[in-house]
Order: C-alpha cells, then sequence, then structure tokens
C-alpha cells in the first residue's frame, strides 16, 4: 500500500453520566440533573445534563454554585462501577473496527482506522455504524467527529452535538481552523483565551498570524501546540493501552487569588475533584503534587510521597493544605492552583504502542 492520510474517529457519548442516570430513572428525564457530591458535602459536578447546561452548570463547577444556579437541581451520586460496565461494552463496539483505540476517558475514546479491521473505505461509514450500534445496545447517544488527525477529530466532534456525525476533509482543515474562534480550541482554556483575546488573538487564522517566537513570549511551552493547531497539525499517534502516570486537576482564575482562606476553599474544590477522577479510573496514588501559579506567572510544585496509596478527598486535602502551608506567599496573589497524584496504583498495566500519524498522499473520507 502507499502512503496515506491517517483517518482518526472521536467518539463522544452525550452528557454520559448524567444520560445514564435518565435513562436508568424514568423521573429524571427531562430534568436539570448533575452527577457528583451534593453541595453540603463540598462536592463537584461530574457531569451535567443538557437541561442542567442551559442555566450554565458544567462539569467541575463546585456544587454549592451549580444548586444556586438552578434551586430544583437533581443531584445523583456517580455509579462508576455501571459507567465502567457501559464503557466496556461501547470499546468492544470500536474494536470490531480497529486495534488502534485510545481511551481518553470511560466516554471518550479516539480510533485510528486509516487501515481497518473491516477494509471499510470511508471512516464516516465506521463512525456511523458505530453510532448506530452504541444506541442499539445503550440506548444511549453519541456524537462522533472525523479528520486526519486528533485535534480535528476532537474540534468535529464538538461541532453537533447531541448525536451529531461531522467530518472535516483534509482540503477544508486548514480553513476550518482559522474561522474557529479560540476558546472552542482544544487545549486551549477559558483563563487563557482571555489572555489571547487581550493580545488581539480572536480565531484560528489571528493565531496563524504568529510567530512561534512571540507566542513563546506570552505562553511559555505551550506554544508549540498552539502554532501547530492553528496550521491544523497534530502529530500526536492514537496510543491503545495508554498507562496514565498522574491524576489531577487545576483550575485558573480569572480574577487572581489573594485571600488565603479563598485559596484554601479552591484547594478542597480541586481535591473534591480529583477524588472523583480517582475513583472513575479505579486507581490511587502514592505522591501527591501541588502546583501554584502565582499572578507574574513564577510557578512552583511541592510534593509528598506516601507509604500507602491514597484516593479520600480528606487525605488528598489535608496533604494539599500542609504542603501549601509550606509555601512562603510573600503576599503574592494566586492565578493557578493544582494538585495530582502520580505513583499510581493501577489495576492495568500494559505497554504503550506508538504508531506514525502523519503520512503523505490522497484519501478518501
Amino acid at each position: 500500500m502507499g502512503n496515506q492520510i491517517s483517518k482518526i474517529i472521536h467518539v463522544d457519548m452525550d452528557a454520559f453520566y448524567a444520560s445514564v442516570e435518565q435513562r436508568d430513572n424514568p423521573s429524571y428525564r427531562g430534568k436539570p440533573l448533575v452527577v457528583g457530591g451534593s453541595p453540603n458535602q463540598r462536592g463537584v459536578v461530574a457531569a451535567a445534563s443538557y437541561e442542567a447546561r442551559k442555566f450554565g452548570i458544567h462539569s467541575a463547577m463546585p456544587s454549592v454554585v451549580a444548586i444556586t444556579r438552578c434551586p430544583g437541581l437533581i443531584f445523583v451520586r456517580p455509579r462508576f462501577d455501571i459507567y465502567r460496565e457501559i464503557s466496556a461494552a461501547i470499546h468492544a463496539q470500536f474494536k470490531r473496527y480497529s486495534d488502534l483505540v485510545e481511551g481518553v476517558a470511560l466516554d471518550e475514546a479516539y480510533l485510528d482506522v486509516t487501515e481497518n479491521k473491516q477494509n471499510i473505505p470511508y471512516a464516516s461509514t465506521i463512525a456511523r455504524l458505530i453510532k448506530t450500534a452504541i444506541l442499539k445496545e445503550t440506548k444511549l447517544t453519541a456524537t462522533a467527529g472525523v479528520s486526519i488527525n486528533k485535534f480535528l477529530a476532537k474540534m468535529a466532534s464538538g461541532q453537533n452535538k447531541p448525536n451529531g456525525l461531522t467530518v472535516i476533509l483534509p482540503e477544508q482543515a486548514i480553513a476550518f481552523v482559522e474561522q474557529l474562534s479560540i476558546e472552542k480550541f482544544h487545549g486551549i482554556g477559558e483563563v487563557t483565551a482571555t489572555r489571547m483575546h487581550s493580545l488581539g488573538i480572536h480565531s484560528g487564522a489571528d493565531l496563524k498570524g504568529r510567530s512561534l517566537s512571540e507566542l513563546t513570549h506570552h505562553f511559555g511551552k505551550a506554544s508549540h501546540y498552539y502554532y501547530k493547531i492553528a496550521r491544523a497539525e497534530d502529530d500526536r499517534p492514537v496510543e491503545p493501552n495508554r498507562v496514565r502516570k498522574s491524576i489531577g486537576a487545576e483550575t485558573s482564575f480569572a480574577q487572581d487569588l489573594s485571600d488565603v482562606g479563598q485559596m484554601l476553599q479552591e484547594h478542597e474544590q480541586i481535591a473534591s475533584f480529583v477524588e472523583q477522577r480517582l475513583e472513575q479510573h479505579e486507581t490511587r496514588g502514592r505522591t501527591l503534587t501541588l502546583k501554584v501559579k502565582f499572578s507574574d506567572y513564577r510557578q512552583l510544585t511541592r510534593s509528598k510521597t506516601m507509604l500507602a496509596p491514597i484516593s479520600e478527598l480528606d487525605m488528598i486535602f489535608e496533604i494539599a493544605k500542609t504542603l501549601f502551608e509550606s509555601i512562603d506567599l510573600e503576599n503574592r496573589s494566586i492565578r493557578l492552583l493544582g494538585i495530582s497524584l502520580s505513583n499510581l496504583d493501577n489495576i492495568r498495566q500494559s505497554q504503550v504502542i506508538q504508531l506514525p500519524l502523519f503520512k503523505n498522499g490522497s484519501t478518501t473520507f
């Protein structure tokens, strides 16, 4: 076979945890619902139904904030065992077409179908078959994006939710990225988007107009990624059985924090989200790392390694708090806080398989 352009599918379940709960409990259907800890348990939102999203509620939001936005909001505790079971059934569908499947989360995966098990010429056909099979087997909808690399496939799947299918053809890639507003870019968060706006960068075309050295001056290490995606380039391979090295969460603040009490409150919310992610991935960690970025963009980390792995909120919060209290703030305000756990006690250990992603030549989608 000659050289080919890669065909990548990104599959994303629609409001997965919330949709499972609405599927299994008819009285929840059509109502604003979140899966996560309740407001009086320092909880955070793991997933929000589409009805809840209309109130501006989203994942990683503190539950106390969510309830103020929608007083009638239904809170449901996560059932990760059920979500994992459904996720396994979905992955079995993926494996019918390719062994190059990279699970990003229980509800999200990339597939490389450049060469697929059923010799189907069009990646869009495979995406359609997968969506149909998922609906039939789980009674849940998925949205798929199809393109030449992971970044574009991810962007495509975000275009037409829920239950959508979007294809970005190779010849459409650059024009698609140029017209995309900067806050829609995967990998550019709210705070970074605001900083880009202040520099006059509002679209992919604006981003593409900036040199790598200019981007590096403003955004540091992440600039290489921004520079490439502005040109519709992404050479990250689809990595089956990728072993997670750490699990964490971080929050960038639109306004820098200067009140220590508020900082500790944020620590608690981040710790709660980390606990949720550890449970989702059925793992615990021995080394906790606290990350602090100050308003002048200087950053420091503090780590502590425990004798036994941890996964409970109280332990995560207490260790993070102790590490935080060892830092001399020198009256500096804080723009980002993060907590991660590494040295994971993984249940499934497997090797990373790396395959080249970019190839030259013509293709059909």
